[in-house]
């Protein structure tokens, strides 16, 4: 198989890459032994992957309220509810690497409501969702609701954060025609 085309604008070469994402991307090789897609789409507009990626980092950062695996779970209950194929399979590969169950991981991230979740959990995801498809409707009823499932306004703040910040992630992959990279799949399995 050729190689497969990662989106519909330009990609850069390492060559043509601005410091800054040189050492990024070096640093993802290491890591995770790649450079996952989305970096190499966005880093064409410098600046704004810079902010983007650092919105990110702060938003998926774990806390007391809302654990890292609490943030992947939004991450593909949102992807899953606008359809974003990119952010499934990386956040997918993403929950199960934080997981001790893989196959309930793939079941969170392609169809949340039949996993096997708390009342506490569903109820995140729920409102998640929500805030993804009809944020016209959210109101102040639906944070009491998080509350009485123990989550603070700190913690409902950052659900909806998330699911913002996924909402606009997964709106810029499809319409860039962004390609999920193939390592993603085989991840945790």
């Amino acid at each position: 198989m050729g190689e497969e085309r990662i989106s519909w604008f330009p990609v850069l070469t390492d060559e043509e890459l601005d410091e800054p994402e040189r050492k990024l991307f070096a640093k993802a090789q290491e890591k995770i032994g790649f450079v996952p897609n989305v970096f190499r789409a966005y880093a064409w507009r410098p600046e704004r992957f810079r902010a983007w990626f650092a919105h990110f980092r702060e938003v998926m950062t774990g806390t007391d309220g809302l654990s890292a695996r609490e943030r992947e779970m939004i991450s593909v209950a949102v992807s899953m509810a606008n359809g974003c194929l990119y952010c499934l399979v990386a956040h997918g590969a993403a929950l199960r690497e934080q997981s001790d169950d893989p196959v309930e991981a793939d079941r969170i991230t392609l169809d949340y409501r039949r996993a096997d979740l708390t009342p506490r959990q569903r109820a995140m995801l729920d409102f998640a969702v929500k805030v993804a498809r009809t944020p016209l409707e959210c109101e102040e009823s639906d944070l009491v609701a998080l509350r009485e499932h123990g989550f603070s306004e700190e913690d409902s703040w950052d659900i909806i954060e998330v699911a913002s910040m996924y909402s606009f992630t997964n709106r810029l992959a499809m319409a860039t025609g962004q390609m999920p990279n193939r390592e993603y799949h085989g991840l945790a399995r």
